[in-house]
């Protein structure tokens, strides 16, 4: 079947931002637009591929089945225009963009943020350092990182800071695969095991310490404190501790099953994950397409869009 030939690239963009946003009020402010003109592209696009790509629910909107599909052609489709239109472009020879990094992203999204900017930018450096949540939002007013990606600062840290939301990530209580205790309901193995806590200045803290509370288990003491992959994985397969930590953290861990979560059925473990600018911005070459390309990837991993963000077109 040939392409109805109405279709256009701004039918695309808007059917993947919909898509992207889950209604069409969100996709409305992010594309700056009204919702009756969203509306009116949608309905277009719909009419000419002839079947309907969401089901209303609620306020919302879902994929149909054909809707996934779609989007996944789609998505596809529009990066590959990008990348043609990247490549033309003339190379910047010599342009750096630095990048803080938190914990919550440094392992799963943000690797493949950077290989795909590498391979549409590859005149630009990217520099890439990880820290603390407080050094970075300090470095970023600083104007020594031009970008902070991870979770949200709180409220009395964003002064002259503009943050953008990509999507929700639980805190996760976690354990080796094969943890002794690990069938048993959170409370009575945080009793009984050695348990590694976010240092105090993690912007996770706060929330784990509230769970904890709620639990009668505020007095317990941490045997550590890290929100280090590398750290806190060499720990739990090496004893039987325990350890509360951003899902992003030990995603591919889970995936093999070196680690495996314990369930805390706590609702508010959770928080937003974006991306964080100053709000008079930085004039830096690539750096727009830097922050689209960790949007798009982001929000495909918050709709679990794991095949487009695995590797570089």
């Amino acid at each position: 079947m040939v392409m109805h030939p109405g279709i256009k690239l701004r039918h695309i963009r808007a059917f993947l931002e919909i898509a992207d946003e889950g209604s069409l009020s969100a996709a409305a402010r992010a594309r700056r637009l009204t919702q009756p003109a969203l509306s009116r592209s949608l309905g277009e696009l719909e009419a000419m591929l002839g079947q309907p790509l969401f089901l209303r629910q609620g306020r919302g909107l879902a994929l149909t089945e054909a809707g996934r599909l779609f989007r996944r052609h789609a998505a596809a489709g529009v990066e590959a225009l990008e990348a043609g239109a990247a490549a033309l472009a003339p190379a910047t020879a010599g342009g750096r963009i630095e990048v803080g990094v938190l914990p919550t992203v440094a392992a799963r999204l943000f690797p493949r943020v950077a290989l795909r900017f590498g391979a549409l930018r590859a005149g630009i450096v990217l520099s890439v350092e990880t820290g603390p949540n407080t050094y970075l939002l300090r470095r970023l007013r600083d104007g020594a990182i031009d970008l902070m990606v991870g979770r949200m600062p709180e409220a009395a840290e964003m002064a002259g800071l503009t943050f953008e939301h990509l999507y929700e990530e639980e805190i996760l209580l976690c354990a080796r695969a094969g943890h002794p205790l690990a069938g048993l309901p959170a409370r009575d193995v945080l009793r009984r095991s050695p348990l590694i806590l976010p240092p105090a200045g993690a912007i996770i803290r706060r929330p784990v310490a509230d769970y904890l509370a709620a639990h009668g288990l505020g007095g317990v003491v941490p045997v550590f404190e890290t929100v280090s992959l590398a750290v806190g994985r060499g720990l739990l397969l090496g004893s039987d501790a325990v350890w509360f930590i951003s899902a992003g953290v030990i995603a591919e861990d889970l995936a093999r099953g070196d680690l495996v979560a314990i369930p805390t059925g706590a609702r508010f473990l959770s928080g937003s994950v974006g991306m964080t600018t100053r709000q008079a911005g930085a004039d830096r070459p690539g750096l727009d397409l830097l922050i689209q390309l960790t949007r798009d990837l982001g929000r495909r991993l918050q709709g679990g869009d794991t095949d487009q963000t695995g590797g570089v077109p």
